[in-house]
């Protein structure tokens, strides 16, 4: 290697090892909160504008694209959309977590047996029950999914894995735009669901298949 080759590589090196003994210093240590937040992010905090964009809307559209069946209704008319979901099931009996506000359900004809999961059911109950109702943490419109945080209203993981028929109540204002604004909205320390569409698969020969890891079909009932 020439004088002037290795003249350039002892700079170049003395340059990096800089900028490292810079950013590990003492002084820097003391201050990487401050150092980190100063760094200049021109990314997008938000994909979508609340105030230019129907966010509810786009959750209704991008939930529809995974399948899930989405409906509408006013505030005041969850309890007939509910049994108006429920009509078609196979046999009449719902799963109801508690918490589950008890309007939403005086719609239900009359006979149909509402299951509670208290004490907790065994996992070879849970399948044979055809439909669970609950409600929702936050629901993504960007993405078309539904969160849940297992809290009041929704019930342990299991209850909406292994029935067949998930219904999801979702209030307007739990809408959030994207990820990031979704995120600002939950508890990490929470066990949290995502579910986007029904469950599915395409692992063998590309062929979708409904129903594997979870429920096989999903209805979505967004109120107000």
């Amino acid at each position: 290697m020439s004088a002037a080759g290795r003249e350039d590589t002892v700079s170049a090196r003395e340059e990096i090892l800089g900028r490292v003994r810079a950013a590990s210093g003492p002084a820097a240590a003391g201050n990487a909160d401050e150092a980190y937040a100063a760094i200049a992010r021109g990314y997008l905090r938000r994909h979508h504008d609340p105030a230019s964009t129907d966010i509810v809307a786009l959750f209704a559209e991008r939930a529809g694209d995974y399948r899930a069946v989405v409906r509408r209704v006013p505030a005041d008319a969850i309890a007939p959309a509910v049994a108006s979901a429920l009509a078609s099931l196979p046999r009449q009996a719902v799963l109801v977590p508690d918490g589950v506000p008890g309007d939403w359900l005086a719609g239900l004809p009359a006979g149909t047996e509402v299951l509670r999961d208290d004490p907790a059911l065994p996992a070879a109950d849970l399948d044979q029950v055809p439909a669970v109702v609950t409600g929702c943490a936050v629901a993504i419109a960007e993405t078309g999914t539904v969160v849940l945080d297992h809290g009041g209203g929704q019930g342990r993981r299991v209850l909406t894995l292994l029935p067949d028929f998930h219904l999801v109540i979702v209030r307007a204002d739990q809408v959030a735009a994207d990820l990031p604004d979704a995120l600002e909205r939950l508890d990490p320390a929470r066990p949290l669901t995502f579910i986007s569409g029904p469950s599915a698969t395409s692992d063998i020969e590309l062929i979708r298949v409904e129903g594997v890891h979870g429920p096989r079909q999903l209805h979505i009932l967004i109120a107000g």
